[in-house]
């Protein structure tokens, strides 16, 4: 059995500057995300160049932050945001939701491809072998946080969140969602991507590993408190990552049929 280490959310105190390591694991994500954008474009990967890369995680953090928020008050908890339609900005208060966030980087990418004379799909290639980096640092932010914890186990590698007062030892699911939904994502679709792919099939690789690695974390993930299972045994999270999936799979097999140039 392990204890969470229960980390000082404050990462840096710069004298009434407080640096939480949840903003600095974001900062980490996008900056990892650059990196990597970089060598791809470096690497004659894609012929964007790196002011395209640089405008996409620019209004992508914007894109991130309103549709993460909006997407928790809509997906998670609207009637209590009806009643206090304020908190909405009180976004220290946390609740972001991922599918949300990708919401705002879809709309954010299909206005950038309008402006810069490509298609949605083809920048959504671009950065979808990126995301998941993001997506790392993301999770290990809630570990540090001890929140969005596991449900109770009895496997050897089982933690105890003292936080939660409660005793029970619980997988570290945090953990979990960053090995599959980061590093391995990750890996699949930085594999995926090295040889030129038919426009879409990166996007739709990237939607449904994202979709089908999220939905099986989700049955070691303790489930919101406040709303708890919404549809027998599966949780809002994996509800939302269905779409996701079929999604992918028609963009996919879309993307392989020929064109009817290429037809003999």
């Amino acid at each position: 059995m392990l204890v969470h280490p229960q980390f000082d959310p404050v990462a840096l105190q710069l004298g009434p500057i407080a640096i939480h390591w949840y903003g600095l694991m974001y900062l980490i994500g996008f900056g990892l995300v650059w990196l990597a954008g970089r060598w791809r474009i470096n690497h004659g990967k894609t012929d964007l160049s790196l002011r395209d890369l640089e405008d996409i995680i620019f209004y992508g953090v914007l894109g991130v932050i309103a549709g993460g928020r909006l997407g928790y008050v809509l997906f998670y908890k609207p009637a209590e945001y009806l009643q206090n339609p304020i908190e909405i900005f009180y976004l220290w208060q946390g609740g972001m939701s991922f599918h949300g966030g990708l919401i705002g980087v879809l709309v954010v990418l299909f206005v950038l491809a309008r402006q810069k004379g490509r298609t949605f799909l083809q920048l959504g290639d671009f950065i979808a072998p990126l995301i998941p980096l993001g997506l790392a640092t993301g999770r290990l932010g809630n570990f540090i946080n001890g929140e969005l914890w596991g449900r109770p186990t009895d496997v050897p590698w089982g933690m105890v969140f003292p936080q939660l007062g409660d005793n029970i030892v619980r997988h570290p699911s945090q953990l979990y969602e960053m090995a599959l939904e980061g590093i391995l994502l990750f890996a699949v679709l930085w594999w995926f991507a090295r040889k030129p792919r038919a426009t879409g099939q990166v996007s739709a690789l990237f939607l449904m590993g994202y979709g089908v690695f999220r939905f099986l974390a989700e049955y070691t993930r303790e489930p919101d408190a406040f709303l708890g299972p919404v549809l027998g045994s599966l949780t809002m999270g994996q509800l939302l990552c269905l779409p996701m999936i079929a999604l992918g799979l028609f963009i996919y097999f879309r993307a392989s049929k020929p064109r009817p140039e290429q037809t003999p």
